[in-house]
């Protein structure tokens, strides 16, 4: 009997996890046409931002409390995995292929290894390190280093800096997760960790702060929104992507990964959100035409099989998320949040 719970608990678990992949896979896809149309990336990435917070507001008003108790966490959250990771991502997109940027997001596991073994000083296995190299190699592939450096810099950068935001999370998640590496407060009760959607939906609000400060929405082209974008030839209306955006690409992602992981372990959750970078690929592919060379193809399969290598070699620290893989981004991290559940 507890063995068939279980196993439909997985199944459910896995099932959950994909769909999440797609949801967050999908995001660039209906962003980049937006961008083509004459949006700023940080207005679109405001829009995207402020419209999840706005939706998830019940949320945030339930767990309340989580401002009292783990403002830091909040902030941290706000600031590094959805306002820095977004707003890198999507500005990476206005200049290079969406699957260039994911594939270089995903580098992210083997900047965590560097944090924890030449800051924290804590050994990694020899495994890891074979899983970090591959990663390194498969990046000098996609954005193929022997052409003397003709790809777009400046968007490279941007990628860069979106997983330099997921390493920033995950350091953050590893001092704050639990309010204290003990599971106790200040006064030496056990203290009760954050619900994880609260943590979303605060980060979420948090990001729409940060973002109207620097994307200082009040002077975008509104209009742009009723009219329509281009993919590959095709005519979308503008809000339909914007909605995509905003509810699946950014709520439902978020939601169905969070409860992916509370099904699943860390490191299963996110070896399927691995996933997330061939979904953004085959999606850019296919709706915007943008297709990659083999080389570039052969490249993000050593990223993504660098990045699993990393993760599940990695040795679990005393609080869990530190070295956790990079498609637990809004979830590994959260294992510790909900004291028991783990992107691009």
């Amino acid at each position: 009997m507890h063995a068939s719970r279980g196993t439909q608990r997985r199944s459910a678990g896995l099932g959950l996890a994909l769909l999440s992949a797609f949801a967050f896979g999908g995001s660039g896809v209906a962003a980049k046409p937006l961008i083509e149309a004459g949006l700023d990336p940080l207005h679109v990435v405001w829009l995207r931002v402020a419209g999840a917070a706005l939706i998830m507001l019940p949320v945030a008003w339930r767990h309340r409390n989580l401002v009292r108790e783990r403002p830091a966490l909040l902030a941290g959250f706000g600031l590094f995995a959805v306002a820095g990771v977004q707003a890198c991502y999507f500005a990476a997109i206005s200049r290079i292929p969406v699957g260039v940027a994911l594939l270089v997001e995903y580098l992210a596991p083997a900047l965590v290894l560097g944090w924890v073994r030449f800051v924290q000083r804590r050994p990694v296995t020899r495994a890891a390190a074979v899983g970090v190299v591959l990663a390194v190699g498969g990046l000098a592939c996609v954005v193929e280093v022997w052409a003397g450096l003709g790809f777009d810099v400046l968007g490279l950068l941007l990628a860069l800096g979106a997983a330099c935001c997921q390493v920033g999370y995950f350091v953050l998640s590893d001092h704050g997760g639990q309010g204290s590496h003990d599971g106790r407060d200040g006064e030496g009760r056990r203290a009760e960790p954050p619900h994880p959607l609260g943590v979303i939906a605060y980060g979420l609000i948090v990001g729409a702060l940060v973002l109207t400060v620097v994307a200082r929405p009040w002077g975008m082209d509104w209009s742009l929104l009723g009219g329509s974008a281009g993919m590959d030839g095709d005519v979308v209306p503008a809000w339909v992507l914007l909605g995509w955006i905003v509810l699946v690409a950014t709520v439902l992602a978020y939601g169905s990964g969070v409860v992916s992981v509370r099904m699943l372990s860390p490191q299963v959750a996110g070896v399927v959100a691995c996933l997330e970078a061939v979904i953004a690929t085959v999606l850019a592919w296919v709706l915007l035409g943008e297709h990659l060379s083999a080389p570039q193809l052969i490249g993000g399969f050593l990223v993504l099989t660098g990045a699993f290598i990393a993760q599940s070699a990695t040795p679990k620290p005393p609080a869990g998320p530190v070295a956790a893989g990079v498609g637990a981004a809004a979830g590994a991290a959260e294992s510790e949040l909900s004291a028991g559940r783990a992107p691009h």
